[in-house]
This record gives C-alpha cells, sequence and structure tokens, in this order.
C-alpha cells in the first residue's frame, strides 16, 4: 500500500514538473515572433538581431530541460 502511494506521488509530481514545458513553447514562440517582427522593421540588422534570437531561444530552451530534468529526478530518483 505504502509503496504504491509513493509511486502515484512520483508520478503526480512529474507530471506538474512538466507544466514548465507549457511556457518554454510559447516563450520559444513569442523569441522567434519577435524576430520575424524585427526583421520586417528594420532588415538591415538582420545578422545582429538573429544572434539575439538564438541566445534568447537557448536561454529559454535550458528552462525547458530544467523542468524535464527536474520530472525525471522525481521519477527515477
Amino acid at each position: 500500500m505504502n509503496q504504491t502511494m509513493l509511486q502515484s506521488a512520483k508520478q503526480i509530481g512529474a507530471g506538474l514538473a512538466t507544466i514548465g514545458l507549457a511556457g518554454v513553447g510559447v516563450g520559444i514562440g513569442v523569441v522567434f515572433g519577435a524576430l520575424v517582427n524585427s526583421f520586417a522593421r528594420n532588415p538591415s540588422l538582420r545578422q545582429q538581431l538573429f544572434g539575439f534570437t538564438i541566445l534568447g531561444f537557448a536561454l529559454t530552451e535550458a528552462i525547458g530541460l530544467f523542468a524535464l530534468m527536474m520530472a525525471f529526478l522525481i521519477l527515477f530518483g
């Protein structure tokens, strides 16, 4: 009985930890949407804007990896 409750709590906790992945999807969409908008406004800054966009994408993706790592730690730790 106790082992079953522990396993259930782990699965619920891992599911709650993956909620952060929804925010990552929204964040990536915002980053690339801003890139398209910036290209349309000022095409001459294309190279500099693309560098900032890749940085924003990497930082946003890192948050998703941290959320996924926490879910795996909860499940298998």
